[in-house]
């Protein structure tokens, strides 16, 4: 997922937030362009997000965990996500598959994606002990290591481990439209898609 930017403003000095990270535990790391006053150690900083891009952020991530559904549906339970990058424009999937999916496959992909999102599902969030996420049916990415506790994110049928931002109901995505689907590497394809009003 890609990070916010915003504004930073302060007593006589104001910055411009171009990207946000979390490296590791649970400091975010931002990176700014000093666009006025002089920047000191103690300084206290508000903190404006750009909203309107971090809801597109959110839709598309959100569609990324109906996809990663769908293909489940279709092509079958052992498709596995393989990558993903969010952005505000678009989402693109990899997942692992040995043949590229039918022109009908990739329409009752979409179908099952939006029809989730039709139903708009209220999304929820728990954090869990590890083992009892996984017992529970939670997705996760293989390879990916996880602390003790999780965050488990769940919409109608879907259930991931995940640590990003998410609407807050599946109908928030308003829809979701592959726009391709290709090979990457071998065994690996990938899938463009957008939501809202993309």
């Amino acid at each position: 997922q890609t990070g916010d930017i915003g504004v930073a403003n302060g007593q006589g000095v104001k910055l411009e937030i171009i990207n946000t990270q979390k490296p590791a535990g649970h400091k975010i790391i931002h990176k700014a362009k000093l666009l006025s006053g002089v920047l000191k150690v103690g300084d206290v900083l508000d903190l404006e997000i750009d909203s309107e891009r971090r809801s597109r952020i959110r839709a598309n991530h959100t569609g990324t965990h109906l996809l990663h559904y769908a293909l489940q549906k279709v092509l079958g339970e052992h498709v596995r996500q393989a990558g993903s990058l969010v952005e505000p424009a678009r989402l693109r999937f990899d997942y692992n598959a040995v043949a590229a999916p039918t022109k009908d496959e990739l329409e009752e992909i979409e179908r099952i994606a939006n029809s989730v999102i039709y139903k708009n599902f209220e999304l929820v969030t728990e954090i869990k002990n590890v083992n009892e996420a996984k017992k529970s049916g939670a997705k996760a990415l293989f390879g990916e290591k996880y602390g003790e506790k999780v965050r488990v994110v769940s919409c109608g049928p879907t259930m991931e481990l995940c640590g990003g931002t998410h609407v807050k109901r599946s109908g928030d995505i308003g829809m979701i439209k592959i726009i391709s689907e290709s090979s990457v590497a071998a065994g690996v394809r990938r899938i463009e898609a957008v939501t809202r009003d993309g």
